[in-house]
């Protein structure tokens, strides 16, 4: 014991010291106000695992606008204002459009594609092929299409209302399906669909900061997996697995059935197999399977959430769809059917350090009562005549800069088709119990990089 005293003291007499020098370098470097920072953790125990934007949204009243976060050592900048965003990622997008090294979706094979790929020439070239195909002009030939899975939407609904979530799930992956790989889907069990959608789920797991410890100490990677914490390496297998079957299967499937016909056309991955006339190079072909499955999985979730979403408004605000099948009526008439920062920055005299993970908090953005009167009110009418303030909602939700997100214009178009399809020809209401008393729907959003 009489050893124990001075080397504890020691101990937190270097910790201190180290602490005050760490405390007087955030302070002479000027870095953006945040939660408390403690010595070698940081802020990781003040980052919580669910419902991370709430929590942003209320460091936006305490620390404002922009928020320094250390986990681990690893910088993060949350923005919670839109001019802030449009400031730094869309003005300065140069040096604000790579994405931060996280070490768990490398291990399962995410980085390939281009959402999670650095800012490199590579990342570039499957940008380009995907703006290119899913451009204002390119994108009308697929509203047929998704007019006729809005059809076939509403008629299964009005068979039965309870498959709601299943059948939205449903029509939406026929649609990404038929557009991407040329595969039509007639089953919610279809093999392409059920896999890529374990990928997405698996995506957002994976891509949520502060939950792997490997994403802050790479160096873990290199244990064996059957070492006390070396469970992620054991997920990590099981998970690319799946991640390279959602990205190839369906790619192959397009490549080797061409030919018989069975593939249908126009599609993402036939326009360029046709032009290459079958000879891709190895590189070529790696680019267009991964540009494609993060076309697949940016449009499947985030798509059906956003039409899910539709369906509770509608059902909690009836005065509104009203106000809504009124105007279809007059129109048609009743016959109708985690960005990462690749420099030091400053913003405002704020330090902003090369390396940090920048995320723009677009819930609390759109949630701001200073842009927004009673912003958790449903009140479409705030819009009434503006349209060019919906123009910038619409653009926050689909990012910002470089990064944002190149199948806006198609996935505007399957969200109209839908939508219009359904206020045209359906009355939404809530179901009722034994008593005949309407239950409301309990409205809740997974946690993780989509929800």
């Amino acid at each position: 014991m009489s050893g124990f005293v001075p080397t504890a003291t020691l101990v937190a007499a270097v910790i201190s010291a180290g602490y005050l020098f760490w405390n007087s370098a955030a302070r002479k470097n000027n870095l953006p106000p945040g939660p408390r920072r403690w010595p070698l953790i940081g802020s990781v125990l003040e980052i919580p695992q669910t419902c991370q934007w709430v929590t942003f949204s209320k460091w936006a009243k305490t620390y404002g606008n922009i928020v320094y976060v250390d986990a681990l050592g690893q910088p993060i900048i949350v923005i919670n204002s839109a001019k802030v965003a449009n400031d730094l990622l869309d003005k300065r997008g140069s040096i604000y459009s790579d994405r931060p090294r996280l070490m768990m979706p490398t291990l399962i094979g995410g980085t390939n594609s281009f959402v999670l790929q650095s800012y490199t020439e590579s990342w570039r070239q499957q940008r380009k092929i995907v703006a290119q195909e899913f451009s204002p002009s390119a994108v009308r030939r697929y509203h047929p299409l998704q007019e006729t899975e809005a059809r076939k939407l509403v008629h299964c609904l009005l068979d039965n209302p309870s498959t709601l979530a299943r059948q939205t799930q449903l029509r939406i992956g026929a649609i990404i399906l038929r557009v991407v790989y040329g595969h039509y889907v007639t089953s919610e069990n279809d093999p392409f669909l059920t896999t890529c959608l374990t990928s997405m789920e698996i995506f957002s797991k994976a891509t949520t900061p502060g939950v792997w410890v490997v994403d802050v100490l790479p160096m873990l990677r290199y244990i064996p997996s059957w070492l006390p914490g070396g469970g992620f390496l054991q997920i990590a297998k099981q998970w690319r697995k799946i991640v390279m079957d959602a990205t190839w299967d369906p790619y192959l499937w397009c490549k080797k059935n061409l030919a018989t016909g069975t593939v249908l056309l126009p599609n993402f991955c036939a326009q360029y197999l046709v032009e290459a006339d079958g000879n891709l190079s190895e590189e070529q072909e790696d680019r267009l399977a991964w540009a494609a499955t993060s076309v697949m999985g940016g449009g499947l979730d985030t798509n059906t959430s956003s039409i899910l979403t539709f369906f509770h408004a509608m059902i909690l605000n009836p005065s509104v769809q009203r106000k809504a099948q009124e105007e279809i009526d007059r129109v048609i008439g009743p016959n109708r059917m985690a960005h990462a920062l690749s420099q030091d920055d400053v913003y405002d005299g704020m330090h902003l350090p090369k390396g940090s993970v920048v995320i723009p908090n677009v819930w609390h953005m759109l949630h701001d009562p200073e842009v927004y009167p009673n912003p958790m009110e449903f009140e479409p009418d705030r819009y009434q005549g503006l349209d060019s303030e919906m123009d910038k909602v619409t653009n926050i939700s689909f990012g910002f800069g470089r990064r944002a997100c190149p199948g806006k214009y198609f996935a505007e178009g399957t969200f109209f088709a839908v939508v219009s399809t359904v206020l045209a020809t359906c009355e939404i209401s809530p179901t009722q119990d034994t008593e005949g008393n309407a239950v409301l729907p309990d409205i809740s959003y997974t946690s993780g990089t989509i929800s």
